[in-house]
């Protein structure tokens, strides 16, 4: 009598039987292939793609979901979590119709398949520092309050001296407080947390938030004087003196460092929640965009604040508009750098910080024979609105696109896979 695994089915399409195993049934692929124990043993060489070939195409067909964590081979030994690798894959462009492809639902589904069958010796390793986070965490939110205390007490410094100590305290706190800000975006809930490459644009990043500060001190005032003729001199002939500064505004910014750290705090223990608790790429998003806008206007109304306050202590203008537009444009540039969007807050801040100078050098061109058409905007709009609008319409614009922009990324999962802090 013939049994069935010696049947005339196995016999011409596997050749002849191996002698040191007779009985082995030839057709192993008709069993389920998440039943297989994890690990086989692969026989590949090191730089096999994980796509099949030749012999290992029925190997492939029959488990696809091997195939593909060999392909994504780092991300699986490195992920502590299947949160981890749902995040890896939709950012490799695997969405929950792909993974319906693998016979799961959505892309958390085929992550736990994918962190369960990786080989490991015992429990996943805890996060370092996980014991320490929340009085880490205290501390640098915490550290956002540097920025705004050393602008605050350089700003009361310059108005208690006169002269030269006036410039040297001046010129002191100017650079405490770029010190204090690039220790909070180095260290803070606004630094770059995850293990993304720096952008390759990043010093331009810099120098646009360095003219937009700039501005907020010196612009409002030098293109108030420029429209009136100055500052070298009044149309009637009189000295026009040096252009007033606008001290609330910075001020103001300084202060809502802190604010900015909560925000960002916020937004991403938020963010991480939602993703434990989300089932679909496009739950998470739907979950997290009204938290992105939350945080997005609860930072406004601080920092509303903050000018308000600022504008009633020196005895300023609250430029609330300006103001408004700058820390939203800043705090948005911010979000999307420390998740690893660079492009864009490069982008948004270049092109406030241009429109800006392109303001205040087309009124000083005007000044040339036969260019007094290039001022004409500037003035009119200076006319109606005042030197404040200049800056609260380039800024406000480049925030909206920003904020655009933000709705689409932050609201990615693979926006928020965890990572350790860099050293």
């Amino acid at each position: 009598m013939t049994g069935p695994a010696t049947g005339p089915a196995t016999g011409p399409a596997t050749g002849p039987a191996r002698p040191d195993d007779p009985g082995t049934p030839a057709a192993p692929a008709a069993t389920d292939a998440r039943t297989q124990p994890w690990p086989r043993e692969d026989t590949r060489p090191a730089g096999d793609t994980g796509r099949p070939r030749g012999g290992s195409l029925h190997r492939g067909a029959a488990d696809p979901v091997k195939v593909l964590m060999h392909r994504h081979q780092a991300l699986c030994e490195r992920a502590v979590d299947p949160l981890e690798i749902a995040a890896g894959l939709e950012a490799h462009g695997v969405s929950d119709r792909t993974a319906a492809r693998f016979r799961h639902r959505d892309v958390f589904s085929l992550a736990e398949e994918m962190y369960a069958r990786v080989p490991r010796d015992g429990d996943a390793p805890a996060r370092p520092g996980t014991a320490a986070a929340p009085s880490t965490g205290a501390r640098r939110l915490a550290l956002g309050l540097l920025p705004g205390a050393l602008c605050a007490a350089a700003v009361t410094g310059a108005r208690l001296t006169e002269g030269r100590p006036r410039l040297l305290v001046a010129a002191a706190g100017v650079l405490a407080v770029v010190l204090a800000v690039h220790a909070v975006l180095r260290r803070g809930p606004l630094g770059i947390r995850r293990t993304v490459p720096r952008g390759p644009h990043t010093p331009g990043a810099r120098r646009s938030t360095y003219w937009l500060a700039a501005y907020a001190l010196l612009g409002d005032g030098l293109l108030g004087v420029a429209v009136a003729g100055g500052p070298d001199g009044l149309p009637d002939g009189t000295a026009a003196g040096p252009w007033p500064l606008t001290v609330a505004p910075v001020l103001a910014l300084a202060l809502a460092c802190a604010p900015a750290a909560v925000a960002a705090h916020l937004f991403a223990v938020g963010a991480r929640r939602r993703l434990e608790a989300s089932h679909g790429l496009e739950e998470f998003a739907a979950s997290v965009r009204p938290l992105l806008l939350g945080t997005f206007v609860l930072f406004l109304c601080a920092l509303t604040a903050l000018t308000a306050a600022c504008g009633a202590v020196l005895h300023e203008p609250a430029a609330y508009a300006g103001t408004l537009a700058l820390g939203a444009l800043l705090l948005l540039a911010r979000l999307l750098a420390a998740h690893g969007f660079h492009h864009a807050p490069v982008v948004g801040l270049g092109v406030a910080a241009g429109a800006e100078a392109t303001a205040q050098a087309s009124v000083f061109a005007a000044r040339l024979p036969g260019c007094d058409a290039l001022a004409v905007p500037v003035d009119a709009l200076v006319a109606r609105f005042g030197p404040g609008s200049v800056p609260a319409l380039a800024c406000g614009a480049a925030a909206c696109l920003l904020l655009v922009h933000a709705t689409r990324r932050l609201t990615r999962a693979s926006a928020h896979a965890p990572a350790e802090d860099p050293p």
